[in-house]
């Protein structure tokens, strides 16, 4: 099934939901301080794609997209990708966020996943793209894995 990848067979440790985003994009960075200011009770952990650590577990997933054109969520054991790891992601979130990702997935993901492939082809050239990762503060740190 697109979009959702279950883990291998060997175990491997890590956050129950984990987020991987590609740590030199301005638009990913931006979606980093969106979720942390929703997700106040800190269920949702990060990790750069660009990180050896995120490489680990991708590989434990069997994932191999090495262009990095898609966040990467992780939750419960199942590895989600485009527009299904936005929606499960907003469903952690507090406010509206949970409602509105349930209503969106009402959306196939022959439609969604376009639409996603479309802002990540042009992200950089809408917002740039950072010399090196995005550095957590003190106060955030410890939902950063690497």
């Amino acid at each position: 099934m697109e979009g959702c990848l279950m883990k291998a067979g060997r175990e491997l440790d890590h956050p129950e939901y984990l987020l991987l985003f590609d740590g030199v994009c301005h638009l990913c960075h931006g979606a980093v301080q969106f979720i942390l200011k929703r997700d106040p009770h800190g269920y949702i952990h990060f990790a750069s794609l660009q990180s050896q650590r995120a490489q680990e577990i991708l590989s434990h997933y069997n994932y191999q997209e090495k262009d990095m054109s898609s966040v990467v969520f992780i939750a419960n054991g199942q590895l989600y990708t485009k527009s299904d790891a936005i929606l499960h992601v907003g469903r952690k979130l507090q406010g509206g966020w949970p409602l509105l990702s349930n209503v969106a997935r009402l959306i196939p993901r022959p439609v969604r996943n376009p639409i996603y492939d479309w802002v990540a082809r042009n992200r950089y050239r809408w917002m740039g793209k950072a010399e090196q990762c995005m550095l957590p503060t003190p106060q955030i740190r410890s939902r950063f894995l690497d």
